[in-house]
C-alpha cells in the first residue's frame, strides 16, 4: 500500500511539472514570473514528499559541483564546434539553447540562479530520480529520469532545447547516483549556465 501511494505521489507530481510547464512556454511576455512560480510550486510539493540527498562534506560538494559543471559546458563547447564543422542542419543548436528564454535583466537572473535552478534539481534529481531508484534499477532510472526531464521541454517548441536536455539530464542523473548530493547538482547546474548565459556564451 506504501509503495503504491509512493507512485501515486510521483505520478502527480510528473503531471504537474507538465501543467505549470505547459503554461510556462504559452506567453513569453510573463515566461519569467510563471516559470518562477512554477518551480516554487515543484519545489514545495519535492521537499514535501522526499527527504533531499546531501551525503557529501561541503568542500567536495563544491568541488565536484564546480569542475562537473564546466565540464558539462565543455561538453557543449566541443558540440557547437563539431556541429559549426561538420555543417549540419543542427548547427548552432548549442547557441540558440537559451536563445529564447534567456534572462534579459537581472531580477531574471537572480531567479534563475536562486529558484530555478535549484527547484529543477530539488524536483527531477531529488524527488523523481529518487523514486526510480528505490524501485528499479539504476540505469532504468536515470534513463526515465531524463525522458521526463527532457518531456516538459517539449512546450517550448524548440529542438535545441529538448537536445540539450537530454544531455545535461544524463550527465546531472548519473551524478546524482554517484554522490547522491542536491547541493553538488546545484552547484554544477549554476556553473553550467553561468558559463552558460553570462561568462562565454556560444555562438
Amino acid at each position: 500500500m506504501f509503495q503504491k501511494q509512493m507512485d501515486v505521489r510521483m505520478i502527480f507530481g510528473i503531471l504537474l511539472a507538465h501543467v505549470l510547464l505547459f503554461f510556462t512556454f504559452q506567453e513569453k511576455s510573463v515566461f519569467w514570473y510563471i516559470f518562477t512560480a512554477s518551480m516554487l510550486f515543484l519545489i514545495t510539493y519535492s521537499i514535501l514528499q522526499e527527504e533531499m540527498d546531501d551525503q557529501q562534506p561541503f568542500r567536495i560538494y563544491i568541488i565536484y559541483g564546480v569542475i562537473s559543471g564546466v565540464s558539462l559546458f565543455g561538453l557543449f563547447y566541443l558540440g557547437n564546434i563539431l556541429l559549426h564543422m561538420i555543417d549540419l542542419p543542427l548547427k548552432g543548436s548549442v547557441a540558440k539553447l537559451y536563445k529564447q528564454m534567456s534572462p534579459t535583466q537581472i531580477w531574471q537572473y537572480i531567479v534563475l540562479f536562486l529558484i530555478i535552478i535549484p527547484g529543477e534539481e530539488i524536483f527531477w534529481r531529488g524527488f523523481i530520480l529518487k523514486r526510480f531508484l528505490g524501485r528499479i534499477a539504476i540505469l532504468p532510472s536515470i534513463l526515465l529520469s531524463t525522458l521526463l526531464y527532457t518531456s516538459v521541454n517539449i512546450y517550448s517548441g524548440s529542438s535545441h532545447l529538448i537536445l540539450a536536455s537530454i544531455v545535461a539530464g544524463l550527465v546531472w542523473s548519473s551524478l546524482y547516483v554517484w554522490k547522491k548530493s542536491i547541493p553538488l547538482l546545484i552547484v554544477s547546474h549554476l556553473v553550467f549556465d553561468l558559463f552558460l548565459l553570462v561568462l562565454f556564451p556560444l555562438s
